[in-house]
């Protein structure tokens, strides 16, 4: 029974997840004035990693305090513990946060006997939104999925380096993935977010590309380089702000929580495959992967920097 019901508790949590990192990027942008959505966006974004960051540290402490008798004892139940303290700790400061203004408007001009069709609506009348809000989501998650969470292991595949220097090397580029992402956030509250979107894509392809010849060469200089990567992977930061403004209030959530994790869905169980299996062949795989990625994220900066006009954020079908 032990292995099924992890497995069924594992895939609540991934459920419990899924809407968590959605509903906050809602509830943040529509709770800030609109020219400040796009950094409140991005400091959002930016405290999932700083999350990594916290659970690296722990795992680090946890490895070093105790023995493998003693992980396998007990120790393996303390991140657990840790990580359902830290999930009451919003779940209870939920109960003194006001509703967003849009919400509590949307509400008042509903009729009595109004019941609401979410999913019905969004397939209806935002198809498009949802096609575009896939796309982006696929950018935030192979960038995420590679960079944060596989690039160490499938570096190890070909890439001899020293094993401290190189923990602490990921390390940093997370630090600097932070900071990537407030700044994209920053001046994409300054200049159109389509002509920031295709920059920051192409950035990344180019440091991606010279962050694996520098492997290649001789890895000496990791520490810059990582940190590079991360700050150009940073452009992460920015695309939340556009999903928000893809959907109307009374769908909001609905649409880009189905974005979110359809495409979280598809790169989840594809890429460690695919990118793990590839790898043994060619070395620069993840790069090449990275930069089909960011070559989307070009086409995607061009269109919105075309586009006459957006949505306003208080739209409602």
């Amino acid at each position: 029974m032990a292995p099924a019901l992890f497995i069924i508790l594992r895939l609540i949590q991934g459920i419990a997840f899924g809407l968590y990192v959605p509903l906050a990027w809602v509830f943040v942008a529509e709770h800030v004035p609109r020219q400040y959505s796009s950094v409140a966006c991005s400091y959002v974004t930016a405290s999932f990693y700083v999350g990594v960051l916290f659970s690296n540290a722990f795992f680090i402490w946890l490895t070093n305090s105790m023995t493998p008798d003693q992980l396998a004892d007990y120790g393996w139940r303390l991140p657990f513990l840790t990580g359902a303290i830290l999930s009451l700790l919003p779940l209870l400061a939920w109960r003194w946060i006001d509703e967003s203004p849009f919400f509590v408007e949307m509400k008042k001009s509903k009729p009595d006997n109004y019941i609401a069709k979410p999913f019905r609506l969004l397939f209806k009348h935002c198809k498009h939104s949802i096609f575009i809000g896939m796309v982006l989501t696929i950018i935030i998650s192979s960038i995420t999925t590679v960079i944060v969470l596989l690039l160490p292991d499938l570096i190890e595949l070909r890439f001899a380096l020293d094993s401290d220097l190189f923990g602490f090397s990921h390390s940093l580029g997370i630090i600097f993935m932070v900071l990537g992402c407030i700044f994209y956030g920053l001046i994409s509250n300054q200049q159109n977010f389509g002509k920031v979107l295709a920059i920051g894509s192409a950035l990344l392809i180019i440091q991606m590309f010279l962050f694996f010849y520098h492997l290649q060469a001789s890895g000496d200089y990791i520490l810059i380089m990582y940190s590079l990567l991360g700050f150009a992977a940073g452009i992460v930061g920015m695309v939340p702000a556009i999903l928000v403004r893809l959907f109307p209030t009374n769908v909001r959530l609905t649409g880009m929580a189905f974005c979110y994790n359809m495409a979280y869905g598809i790169v989840g169980v594809l890429v460690p495959f695919g990118l793990g299996y590839a790898t043994l062949y060619v070395s620069f795989s993840p790069a090449l992967y990275i930069a089909f990625v960011g070559f989307i994220g070009i086409i995607m900066g061009i269109y919105f920097y075309n586009l006459p006009e957006f949505k306003k954020i208080d739209e409602i079908i």
